[in-house]
C-alpha cells in the first residue's frame, strides 16, 4: 500500500503528464487521474483514471466520491480558451471549486493541494511587463482567472472546513488541515507526441517545410522576439518542482515560479535549430502563420510519404496559431528562480540543449523527419 495518493485533475495534459511519471517512480506514490478523454488502459498498477466534467459539480461529486485515500490534489485543468487571448474566470475557478469540494468531502487525509498556474499571471498575453518577473510583482488590472483561482484556494484553505461524519464514526476523523502551493512555469515545452500544441513539434514542422522548399530558416514572428531574452519550462523540471511543493513545508501556502532556470534569445536558438537541421539562419519575418500555413498541408504530405512519417497531418504536429501567440512576443519574457532556489529546489536545465534533444525524439519517432 502506498503512502501518498495524488489526485490529478487535467493528468493528461502538458502540465502534468510528466508529473504522473515522476510521482510513479517513487514507490510511495499512486496516481489517480481525472480526464475528460482517460486512456483505456493503464501502463502501471498505482496508476488509474476517472473520466470526469470539473464544469459539472454534481458528477464531480459522484465520480470522486470513492476517492478516500487522496492525500494530494494536483490541478491543471483549464476551461477552453482561445490562444493568446483573456480567458474565461467563471468557468475556470468553478472547475477548481468543483473539484476541491468534491475531493474535501471525500478524502479525510487531505494533505496538500497543489495548482499549475503560468507567466500569464504577469500578463505576459497583454504586452511587455517589468523582467525578470517576480512572484510578488504587483498584480495587472483583471480579469486574470489564476487571480481568482489562488484566492479562491488560500481562502478555503483559511476556513478548513470539517467533514461531518456518520454518528457510528468516531467525530476525531474528521478532515485533516491541508496546506497549498502553486507553480508558475512559462511555455512548457517536451517531447509529447499526443499533443500538439508545442512549441517543439510547431518548431520541426516549419523548419521540415522550409528544408523541403529550399529555403533558409526563417524566424516566423516579430523582430522584438527574436532579439528578446526570453526562457521555458521543460515538462519534467516542472514535473519535480511541483513534488518538491507538495512535500516541502518550505514550499506550502505560496506560490513559485518555475522555469528552466536558463535563459536565451530565439536568435541564439534559432541558429541551433537550423544548425540541427542542416540549415541556413535566415531572418524574422513578422508572418501571421495561421494565415501563411493554411496552404502547407499537401507539402507536409509530400513530406511524410518521403520521409516514411507516422502523422501525414500538419495540424496535428503544428497547431500555427500556438506559434502566432509565442512568436509575436516582442519583448522579453522571463520569470526569476530566486525564490524557489532559496527555499531549495535547485534543479536547472540548458533550454538550447534540452530543445535539440525533443527535436531528436521527434525524429526518432518518425513524427519530423531528419
Amino acid at each position: 500500500m502506498t503512502k501518498y495518493t495524488a489526485l490529478i485533475a487535467g493528468a493528461t495534459g502538458a502540465a502534468s503528464t510528466r508529473l504522473v511519471e515522476t510521482l510513479l517512480a517513487d514507490e510511495n506514490w499512486s496516481v489517480v487521474g481525472i480526464s475528460r478523454h482517460p486512456p483505456e488502459i493503464s501502463p502501471n498498477k498505482r496508476l488509474r483514471y476517472i473520466r470526469a466534467d470539473l464544469l459539472d459539480a454534481q458528477d464531480t461529486r459522484i465520480q470522486l466520491a470513492n476517492e478516500t485515500s487522496t492525500t494530494h490534489l494536483v490541478y491543471t485543468s483549464r476551461a477552453p480558451f482561445k490562444e493568446g487571448g483573456v480567458e474565461d474566470v467563471e468557468s475556470n475557478v468553478a472547475m477548481l471549486a468543483n473539484a476541491l469540494d468534491a475531493i474535501e468531502t471525500t478524502a479525510t487525509n487531505l494533505q496538500h493541494v497543489h495548482l499549475v498556474e503560468g507567466a500569464k499571471w504577469y500578463g505576459i498575453h497583454l504586452g511587455p511587463g517589468p523582467t525578470p518577473a517576480r512572484e510578488d510583482a504587483p498584480r495587472h488590472m483583471p480579469p486574470n482567472f489564476y487571480y481568482d483561482q489562488q484566492d479562491f484556494l488560500a481562502a478555503r484553505q483559511k476556513q478548513q472546513p470539517r467533514v461531518t461524519q456518520p454518528d457510528n464514526l468516531d467525530q476525531t476523523n474528521s478532515l485533516k488541515p491541508w496546506t497549498w502551493s502553486a507553480s508558475r512555469p512559462n511555455l512548457i515545452y517536451d517531447f509529447a507526441p499526443q499533443r500538439p500544441r508545442n512549441i517543439v513539434s510547431v518548431i520541426g514542422a516549419w523548419a521540415a517545410i522550409s528544408k523541403e522548399l529550399g529555403l533558409p530558416l526563417d524566424f516566423p514572428g516579430k523582430q522584438g522576439c527574436y532579439d528578446a531574452i526570453c526562457d521555458l519550462t521543460d515538462a519534467r523540471q516542472l514535473a519535480r518542482s511541483i513534488k518538491w511543493m507538495m512535500t516541502s513545508p518550505e514550499a506550502h501556502n505560496q506560490a513559485f515560479n518555475v522555469t528552466d532556470g536558463d535563459v536565451f534569445r530565439w536568435r541564439q536558438m534559432w541558429k541551433r535549430v537550423a544548425d540541427h537541421f542542416g540549415l541556413e539562419t535566415g531572418v524574422a519575418r513578422n508572418w501571421t502563420l495561421g494565415t501563411w500555413m493554411a496552404d502547407k498541408q499537401p507539402i507536409w504530405e509530400a513530406i511524410s510519404k518521403k520521409h516514411n512519417l507516422v502523422e501525414p497531418r500538419l495540424d496535428q504536429i503544428a497547431p500555427w496559431s500556438f506559434a502566432d501567440f509565442v512568436f509575436h512576443q516582442n519583448y522579453d519574457v522571463m520569470s526569476i528562480m530566486t525564490k524557489i532556489r532559496l527555499a531549495g529546489f535547485h534543479d536547472t536545465v540548458a533550454s538550447e540543449d534540452n530543445l535539440i534533444a525533443h527535436l531528436k525524439s521527434y525524429q526518432d519517432a518518425g513524427i519530423l523527419p531528419r
